[in-house]
C-alpha cells in the first residue's frame, strides 16, 4: 500500500501561519498527527505556539515531555516516534523522514525562501517517487491558500 505524499511550497505566510490551519484541517477529519520538526528547539517553539495562534481557538497537542503523548491528537517532536500511533505525519523545517509506510498520508511542509529546504523537498520527491508513494505538490498563494500544481 502507497502513502499519499504531500509537498506544501510556502511562498507568502511563514509554517507559523500556514501550520495550524493545516492541523485543524485533520482535526476536523479525526485524523492523530505527528509534527515532526529539525530541531528540538524548534519543537518548543511550536508548541507554545499552537497554543496562542488565535484569539478564539487553540489545538490540543503535546510532546514527550507532556503526560499521556500517546492520547495526544497532536504530538510534536524531533524524533522518529510516534507514541500517539498518528495516522498523518508533518515534517517541517528540514526533518528527517521516518519510514513513510507507516502512515496514511505524510505532509513535507517547506519553506520556499530556503534555498536547503528547496533541495530537500525536491530530493524527497524523487525518493517518494520511486518508491511509489502517491505524490502531490500544492504551492501556496498570495493569500495563503493552496494551489495544487503536480
Amino acid at each position: 500500500m502507497s502513502t499519499d505524499v504531500l509537498f506544501y511550497h510556502l511562498m507568502h505566510q511563514p509554517l507559523e501561519a500556514a501550520l495550524p490551519k493545516l492541523l485543524l484541517k485533520c482535526l476536523e477529519r479525526d485524523w492523530t498527527v505527528t509534527v515532526q520538526t529539525g530541531t528540538s528547539e524548534r519543537r518548543d517553539a511550536l508548541n507554545a505556539h499552537l497554543w496562542t495562534f488565535s484569539d478564539d481557538s487553540f489545538l490540543p497537542h503535546g510532546t514527550l515531555e507532556d503526560d499521556f503523548p500517546e492520547l495526544q491528537p497532536i504530538y510534536l517532536t524531533h524524533e522518529v516516534d510516534n507514541p500517539n500511533e498518528a495516522n498523518v505525519r508533518f515534517l517541517v523545517d528540514k526533518a528527517t523522514p521516518p519510514e513513510l509506510a507507516a502512515y496514511e498520508r505524510v505532509v513535507f511542509l517547506f519553506d520556499g525562501n530556503d534555498q536547503q529546504a528547496l533541495g530537500q523537498a525536491r530530493q524527497q520527491w524523487k525518493v517518494n517517487k520511486d518508491a511509489g508513494h502517491a505524490l502531490t505538490y500544492w504551492q501556496q498563494t498570495d493569500t495563503g491558500g493552496w494551489e495544487r500544481k503536480a
